[in-house]
Order: structure tokens, then sequence, then C-alpha cells
């Protein structure tokens, strides 16, 4: 069963010489329950190499593990889902993906996470924040994210600004988990960093 509560985006060169791979297996050891690779700034060849390392460390601690963007190398290496921004035909990504496998969308609003749903979304993505490390993505707020929350039947995943010191703020919101990219990607200790974010998660779940 997927499970988004702590689900890290691996992104390469927030420190020298760190490595997707790098990011991947230390936020597994720190309690990751998904990962996500987005490594748009790999060419074809090097990013089926990365992606296939990323997918057997995922596989060998049994946690879920999608591919931003590109079906193709999903279907490629047998990841258990995908993520879809609006620029990336998310109506067409359920037909492309076939069944069986997870499908995340961006959403900034209520009608594209009704939307959605029907083009047979299974969980939605929300930046909850703006943030350096996707400035394309617009940050919504804590009260938006809570009335697309309500909205949808869907499990959805605040992005964008989340670390340990907040994440439990956006869990309160009724979200099903926390994505965070540069929290983890960017800290001295990836791993610890995780288990801090997975904690936050941990103590607001058991208050509510």
């Amino acid at each position: 069963m997927f499970d988004p509560s702590v689900y890290v985006v691996t992104s390469a060169g927030l420190v020298p010489g760190r490595t997707h791979v790098d990011v991947a297996v230390a936020t597994i050891a720190g309690g990751a329950t998904a990962v996500q690779i987005r490594a748009p700034e790999l060419p074809d060849d090097d990013l089926l190499d990365t992606v296939r390392a990323v997918a057997a460390a995922c596989r060998d601690a049994g946690v879920a593990f999608v591919v931003n963007d590109r079906v193709d190398v999903a279907l490629a290496v047998g990841a258990d889902g995908i993520h879809l921004g609006q620029s990336d035909e998310p109506a067409t990504g359920r037909p492309r993906l076939g069944p069986g496998r997870v499908l995340g969308v961006s959403v900034e609003d209520s009608a594209q996470a009704l939307a959605a749903e029907v083009f047979g979304a299974d969980y939605l993505g929300v930046t909850v924040w703006s943030t350096g490390t996707k400035p394309a993505a617009r940050g919504v707020g804590l009260e938006r994210l809570r009335t697309i929350v309500r909205a949808t039947a869907l499990p959805v995943v605040g992005i964008g600004g989340i670390d340990a010191s907040n994440a439990g703020d956006v869990i309160r919101t009724g979200a099903a988990g926390v994505a965070v990219i540069s929290a983890v990607g960017a800290a001295d200790d990836p791993e610890a960093a995780t288990r801090e974010i997975a904690a936050a998660v941990e103590r607001v779940r058991r208050t509510m």
C-alpha cells in the first residue's frame, strides 16, 4: 500500500558531490515512506542508470518509489508510480501508466483536485509554501491546502518549504503526508533530517 506520510523527493546538487542515490539511501534509512526521483538535469542514459539504482534501494527496503514526469522511465524500471504536474498532461497519465501503479498529480485548487479524481489519480500534491527548489510552483498556504483536502476523497500531500518545524502544521490540515526536497537533500545529515520530519508527523498524528 502506498504511504505518503514522509515522502522525499531527491534532488542532486544541493550539496556538492551528493547524488540522487545518496539522498535516497540516506532518507530510506531515516524512515521515508516514499521516495520520488526528480532529475531533469540528467540526460536519458544517466537518468536510467540513476533511476535503476534508486529503484533497487527502495525495493530492497520496501519503500514506494515514484518517478517524476517520465512515464517511460517509470515503466522501464518497474517503478511503483509516477507523479505529474499540470503541464504534463495529467489526464493522459492513467492510460499511459496502465492499472496497478500509483498516479500522483500536482494541483493548486479544488477544481484541479476533482478533475484529477476523474482521470484516475491516486494522490495529490499541493505546494504549501513557495520555495527556491521549484520556483515555478506557487504556494497556496495552509488554509487553501485545508480546502483542497476537504474537497477530495484522495490523499493530499503537502510540499514546498516543509521541514521538521512546520510538518505538523501541514498534517493538522488533514493532509496525508508531507513531501520534502531541500529539508533532506541540503541537510548535513539527510538520514537524521528525515528522522526528525517523520517524528514531527507522528507526534501530530498521535494527537488527532
